[in-house]
């Protein structure tokens, strides 16, 4: 098992995805450790949110300076593929960075964890936890 979810995490990101059909929700996943407690939906700002997304940069500072005043870290982040897989897409490929965060990926009520290599990601096992 690589990280931990919480059930509260995984309805959250089900429920922007659904929310967001026809466009691509995205967001920030927050928690200390290998354990997501928080997803926070941030606005999607790209510039055709029903093929991409961009996560807002001050939704992003926001979650930084939190965690620097001793909030949780911003450990990855979220979006949903509407009418794909949960699979990243060649353009999820093309921005992997090798930062290492996580990136959740949301399609048909399915959430798939995977980690940044920098080379592309390498799926993440998880367990659910209260």
């Amino acid at each position: 098992m690589d990280i931990e979810v919480t059930r509260a995490v995984l309805a959250t990101l089900v429920e922007e995805a659904a929310k967001a059909t026809p466009k691509e929700c995205c967001g920030l996943l927050l928690g200390r450790g290998a354990v997501l407690d928080t997803a926070r939906p941030v606005l999607n700002v790209a510039a055709n949110p029903r093929l991409q997304f961009e996560i807002d940069p001050q939704g992003l500072l926001t979650a930084h300076r939190e965690a620097r005043a001793g909030g949780p870290a911003v450990l990855g982040y979220y979006h949903s593929h509407p009418t794909g897989s949960s699979v990243p897409s060649a353009t999820d490929r093309e921005h992997s960075t090798g930062d290492s965060r996580i990136w959740a990926i949301i399609a048909d009520s399915e959430v798939a964890f995977w980690r940044d290599s920098g080379n592309g990601f390498a799926p993440l096992t998880f367990r659910v936890v209260d």
